[in-house]
């Protein structure tokens, strides 16, 4: 056996003793090892949903995609708004995005992802192979290249998981011209027995060959497309989502008029539950694999839908941070106990109080 052999054999073996003597005095000390497996499990369990962030940008999209730790974003509003998407994406604990979704070249859709894409840790990047010649399009390239990330092109059927949730391509299927809104990459997002369409601005033409395509596009959630326009959600596409929800992203008072009368109408005659950002703001979808909610909205009387003030609720504060947490968010779990009291009464007493809501479970 050669000298170098030698050494290599005896470092082995000192390693593999090493290793057997932490594994002695693990088993020594069942205590530790029980509180640490239990502050797993809880975590675990309390870090389970997917959500669902459709973030309020104004007349735009951007949308949040969380699980397991694992985030998606998809768009990023105007160019204005892009400190306002990474501001919330902190708030919510991101550093690294394993995928970044451009959907379409507009503005409303792509103007922030330049400064997103220079702010945080990226990790796969998607655009459609539709090019553009506008400013905010070539400094959204000029920050991928900045970056050393290539861009992956969307192939209709592909599947990627997210955590333990999936998404799969059902757009663009094929040259659409001069037309950017139906280039927008489309996907269905799957988690247990729940699953959310998101298509970007895809007009008519997008919407019937993800129907004749073939792909599953039945869905508890959609994202109207181009904003609750006329140009979108035709017949037999919404045949086929057939969610219970509808989520519009618009601005107040937008110069479109979107959402159009026509497909609230539609919405209405179908007896889908609509929620809107230029209404509610910022809306989270949670996804238990079985049911979504919505934290913090209420359906009233009339069928409109309104960020709740309900006074009697269980809530977890934390004295030390000054936030508050809905009991089963992760962030509860794992609080200090010296730390940790449960509060019932109202959310609106608890911020006059000078506690903030997590930005996490949003309660």
């Amino acid at each position: 056996m050669t000298v170098k052999k030698t050494e290599k054999f005896y470092k082995r073996v000192l390693i593999a003793a090493a290793i057997l003597l932490a594994l002695c005095m693990a088993g020594c000390s069942p205590t530790a090892s029980s509180s640490s497996l239990t502050q797993r499990e809880m975590g675990n369990e309390a870090g389970t949903d997917l959500r669902v962030h459709f973030i309020d940008v104004g007349q735009g999209d951007s949308t949040l995609v969380e699980k397991d730790g694992h985030y998606m974003l998809i768009d990023a509003g105007e160019r204005d708004q892009d400190e306002t998407v990474a501001s919330y994406l902190e708030k919510q604990g991101v550093k690294k995005l394993d995928y970044v979704i451009g959907t379409h070249p507009h503005s409303d859709h792509i103007g922030g992802l330049e400064t997103i894409i220079r702010k945080f840790d990226v990790q796969k990047v998607f655009l459609p192979e539709k090019e553009h010649t506008t400013k905010v399009y070539e400094r959204l390239l000029d920050a991928i290249a900045d970056k050393n990330l290539k861009i992956t092109l969307p192939k209709p059927g592909e599947s990627y998981s997210l955590g333990d949730a999936s998404f799969q391509i059902i757009a663009p299927d094929r040259d659409y011209g001069d037309n950017l809104n139906n280039w927008s990459i489309g996907l269905r997002l799957v988690y247990g027995k729940n699953s959310f369409v998101l298509c970007g601005d895809a007009e008519k033409d997008a919407e019937k060959d993800m129907v004749a395509n073939g792909f599953p596009l039945k869905a508890d959630i959609l994202k109207l497309s181009h904003h609750g326009s006329t140009t979108s959600s035709s017949e037999g596409f919404m045949d086929l989502v057939d969610p219970e929800y509808g989520v519009i992203s618009c601005g107040k008072n937008n110069d479109y008029g979107h959402p159009h009368k026509e497909i609230m109408d539609m919405l209405k005659k179908r007896n889908i539950k609509v929620l809107r950002t230029d209404q509610l703001g910022t809306i989270v979808a949670v996804s238990d694999g079985s049911k979504v909610t919505f934290p913090g909205i209420t359906e009233g009387t009339d069928g409109n839908r309104t960020q709740s003030t309900e006074a009697d609720q269980d809530y977890v504060i934390n004295t030390n941070t000054k936030k508050f947490h809905r009991p089963d968010c992760k962030s509860a779990a794992s609080m200090k106990e010296e730390n940790r009291k449960t509060y019932n009464g109202s959310r609106d007493n608890l911020i006059q109080m000078g506690y903030e809501p997590c930005q996490s479970c949003n309660p």
